[in-house]
Parts: structure tokens; sequence; C-alpha cells
């Protein structure tokens, strides 16, 4: 397995810099970063500044009002997620949590945020399209989006113009921030100044524009063969367990991620950010709690650096590259025998 460590950070943006303790051992990458990586984590450079720049944050979105049009979507997935629990049978459960599986672990977690955002590894073109696929039956909107905004967090963390911090409130940070203010989800062109190695992808401007189709597509999917398996009372079912309650729980386990990880937990490094490592949250994200560790090294592929900090996300990521199908994977240098524990 082909695994580079990562250099010192010392040309990175602010908002993510912190001095090396003692055990984490600075090392030369042995490739290059790509430029994906570069823009997940340091300002914009001059030709992106040209573009229009987007206004983020709760002083400049709030006063846009309410986007009805995402309000009620999330209404009605959590109405129809609390009525799943009158159509409950282990069939649908197993299919709830596979499809779980696909959209958080592998679509958000190890394609969206390591791969596209961060790029802490590579893929071969069709995988990484596959995985996209499999992000956006979460239901957070295309990769352009989701990238988009999650560097923009990374840039301006727990700062004035961070999307999502809780220092504007942890209800703000957890999902206010998608209700209120216009939506931007298929704004292509606005977004390019953040992401303009997703833009030069034909699939990806494609995919964020039409990201609703994959999720459509799975629930009449599950909707059909639920009839032919069981009549439509399992048609039902299927649809409201492997959609309607499965993407609410998805979104929420982000959203943790966004709310929770800079309010509750430990700090093994000092960042210029709230992040913290939080282990309930790791476990419902696949990894994604050790938010301290990450935001100490955003391009690092492996998020949990200690034994104890179980990282799903990254053991997919090691299972592909035994299979040839993940190379360049990025982590940090540490001598885990003396890696103090969180404070």
């Amino acid at each position: 397995m082909d695994v580079s460590p990562l250099p010192r950070i010392r040309d990175r943006m602010p908002s993510v810099l912190t001095t090396p303790p003692p055990q984490v051992v600075a090392a030369r990458s042995t490739l290059p970063n790509p430029p994906a990586a570069e823009l997940a984590s340091r300002p914009l450079s001059a030709s992106s500044s040209a573009q229009p720049e987007i206004h983020l944050g709760r002083a400049a979105t709030a006063g846009q009002g309410v986007n009805w049009l995402t309000l009620s979507v999330l209404i009605a997935f959590h109405l129809g997620a609390l009525a799943a629990f009158f159509f409950f049978t282990w069939q649908r459960l197993a299919a709830m949590l596979a499809l779980y599986v696909v959209a958080i672990n592998v679509g958000i977690g190890m394609c969206y945020h390591r791969l596209l955002t961060h790029r802490g590894y590579q893929v071969p073109k069709w995988l990484e399209y596959s995985m996209t696929v499999c992000a956006t039956l979460a239901l957070e909107g295309g990769p352009i989006f989701w990238v988009s905004t999650h560097r923009v967090h990374h840039q301006k963390s727990d700062h004035e113009g961070d999307p999502h911090t809780p220092r504007e409130g942890g209800w703000w940070a957890h999902m206010g921030w998608m209700i209120l203010g216009k939506s931007l989800h298929a704004q292509t062109l606005l977004l390019n100044r953040y992401v303009p190695d997703l833009n030069r992808a034909r699939f990806h401007v494609w995919i964020s524009k039409y990201h609703w189709i994959p999720l459509a597509a799975s629930g009449g999917a599950l909707f059909g063969l639920g009839w032919l398996a069981g009549g439509p009372g399992n048609a039902v079912g299927m649809l409201l367990w492997g959609v309607f309650l499965r993407v609410t729980l998805g979104l929420h386990a982000t959203w943790l991620v966004n709310s929770a990880t800079h309010i509750w937990g430990s700090r093994r490094f000092q960042t210029r950010d709230n992040s913290r490592n939080n282990w309930w949250v790791a476990l419902v994200t696949g990894g994604e709690g050790w938010h301290n560790n990450h935001h100490a090294h955003p391009v690092s592929a492996r998020h949990g650096l200690a034994w104890y900090e179980v990282d799903v996300n990254y053991w997919g990521i090691w299972l592909l590259s035994k299979f040839g199908l993940a190379s360049k994977i990025k982590t940090v240098a540490i001598d885990t025998g003396i890696l103090r524990p969180s404070d």
C-alpha cells in the first residue's frame, strides 16, 4: 500500500495550523500534494479571488429568511422516519443499515470528505464517480456544494464566515444553517472558486445539478422490489426504512460533526478552532468524530490516530488499497508508542 506521510503543515490555513507536538514525527512527503488538497487548507489564490465570493455564516445568511424548499423536504423526511417505526421488520432494518454504510461511510466519509475535499488518497475515476453517486444517496447535496462548503469551513473554522460554527449557536451549527438562507446546491458556477478541480469534471458538474436522481431511483427500486417480495405494505415499509429513516439518521450523523465535535469532546492538538475528538460521533459516522485530529492534519486520510480511535472509513480506504484501487494514501507520521491521550 502506498501510504505517504504528511509534511509539516506550515503553509496551510491559519485556522488549521497547529504546532506539532513531540510525538508527531515530521516527515517529508514522497508525493506532492495535488491542487485540491492545497485548496482544502489554504487561502484562495489570486485567480480564485477574482470570482464572486460567497458570504457564509449566520450573520451573512440568516437575514435571507427561511429556505422553504429545504425546510419542507426535511419535515417530510422526518415525518417519514417516524412513520417507519410502524413498519418494522428485520429485513427492512438490514436494508437500511446496508444503505447507510453505502451512503454515509463510502459516500460521505470516504468520498466527499477524505477523497474529494482533502484529496487524502487517489482512486480510478470510475470508482471516484461511483462513490460520488453513493454520497448523493445521503441527501447532502452534490459534490460541488458539499466540498466547497467544507473547504470554506476549514479556511474559516469557528471564525466569521464559517458556514456552521457553534459559536453562532448549537442549533445553527447542527441544522439551522441548512434551513435559513439561499440554497446553493445547484450553483456550480458560483461555487467554482472553491472547487476548480471538481468543475473540470463534467460528471461532477452534472451530478451536482441533479444529485437527487440517484436517491429517487433508489427509492423507486426499494418500492418496486418490496412490492414484488411482499405486496404494497412491504413496498411502503422498504421505502420508509431504506430512504426516509436512513436519510434522516444520516443527516443528523453528519450534522453532529458540524455541531457536537466543536462543542463536546477532548483536544489532542491546539488548533485555532474549537474542534474536538468525540467518540460517539465517530461511532455513528465511521470515524469522522475524531475531528480535532482531522483539523490538525486535514489532508490525512486517517483520522483515528491512536489504536482505540476506531476509524472505519480509513479501514475502507485501506481495504481498497489491498485490491489495488486506492493509492497515494496520505497519513500523519506518528510514533504511536508515545502518543498521549486527548486532554
